[in-house]
């Protein structure tokens, strides 16, 4: 009799917490054993070979699975290379009892792995391709390194704030800011000094952000990428950062069966608070991949300005590297969207709440570029 096992583990750098549960539609199931070990995948193995050495007439069928975490794919690589399934669960969509996030520690979570595994109480995580990660990971170093960059700017600001030194201009971080920061001078050699090092830590971080962006695009012309970036970059406001991130992250589009699906993976669907006859509508779910959905929700500012039907010269330029099937397509949607973002502004929807549906159903349109769905727009 083949007996179905789910190992349910609670990783952490420090320790491993590995639950062995054999689940029943009879009963609650059977948990054989609850041990934690070191951080260690030999461990791991020990574990399961001991327990096949104790049911050895017996065939299992044994799967492991945590939650996403700070432990990336890298356990599950090493799980793969042993030969024991693996399975990444999403902590978002992990049904748990009423109030058991309350009542944490290592070995109760470690057994709520394991009923999820045995009764599919969640949704497995995509993992990518060696290439996909890597280029992932460096994106986000990218962001990382933009981040820091937008911290020195408002450090700085503020520091020329509080001494007294106000910009007359409109815009922050043009041409002629940048001129005037470096004419401001100090009575006091310290203040100086320290207007200095703060110009010196920003040139550094804008250098390295543009470095980094010079090294994207050439990333974006691998065989790889190449058509679908060019692709992606048909509709407003994606250009080949935005674009290649949707792709190394999403990494296969086809396992949404539809664009909508797709859009709730990114968490930009509303949330549901129904019962008993009362609805109620709740603020996005924000469930999923949250660096995509802060890019998303950024390219859909490009559709809260300018005309409806109006290309402008870089947008044309992008496009003229695709065929003219997809840019049908993209032309479609940049209409629709931006002309359901003025009726929602006129409507009295606020711009954050307009910009977020235009961004739900911008993945839409996304999703439909990348799985070759663009023949249901005409």
């Amino acid at each position: 009799m083949n007996r179905i096992i789910k190992i349910g583990m609670d990783v952490h750098t420090t320790n491993y917490t590995l639950c062995i549960f054999e689940p029943s539609f009879e009963h609650n199931g059977t948990v054989h054993c609850i041990t934690q070990v070191k951080p260690e995948i030999k461990k791991i193995i020990h574990v399961i070979e001991t327990f096949k050495k104790k049911h050895e007439n017996e065939e299992l069928n044994i799967v492991c699975g945590y939650e996403a975490g700070c432990l990336g794919y890298s356990l599950y690589h090493e799980l793969k290379e042993k030969g024991v399934e693996c399975v990444i669960l999403a902590p978002t969509t992990m049904k748990t009892e009423k109030g058991g996030r309350k009542l944490k520690n290592d070995y109760r979570d470690a057994k709520m792995i394991a009923e999820c595994l045995a009764y599919g109480g969640y949704s497995a995580v995509h993992v990518p391709t060696e290439l996909d990660n890597s280029v992932k990971e460096f994106i986000r170093m990218r962001d990382d390194i933009k981040e820091n960059l937008k911290s020195i700017k408002q450090q700085i600001i503020a520091f020329l704030t509080r001494n007294g030194k106000q910009f007359e201009g409109k815009s922050y971080w043009t041409r002629k800011h940048i001129d005037w920061i470096n004419t401001v001078s100090f009575s006091e050699p310290l203040l100086q000094d320290t207007l200095k090092e703060y110009m010196i830590e920003y040139n550094h971080l804008s250098d390295r952000v543009e470095t980094l962006d010079r090294q994207i695009e050439e990333i974006s012309l691998k065989e790889e990428y190449v058509e679908k970036v060019q692709q992606l970059q048909c509709l407003i406001g994606i250009k080949t950062h935005t674009a290649l991130s949707l792709i190394v992250e999403t990494s296969d589009f086809n396992r949404f069966k539809k664009g909508n699906m797709y859009s709730a993976y990114l968490g930009l669907i509303p949330g549901d608070d129904s019962s008993g006859g009362h609805e109620k509508k709740l603020g996005i779910t924000k469930a999923g991949n949250n660096h995509l959905r802060r890019l998303l929700v950024e390219a859909a500012q490009g559709y809260t300005r300018g005309r409806v039907g109006f290309k402008s010269k870089d947008l044309k330029s992008r496009q003229e590297k695709c065929s003219s099937e997809v840019v049908a397509y993209a032309d479609k949607a940049n209409e629709r969207l931006r002309r359901k973002y003025y009726r929602m502004i006129l409507r009295g929807k606020k711009y954050n709440v307009a910009k977020t549906a235009i961004a739900r159903e911008l993945a839409c349109f996304i999703w439909g570029i990348m799985t070759d769905h663009i023949d249901l727009c005409s």
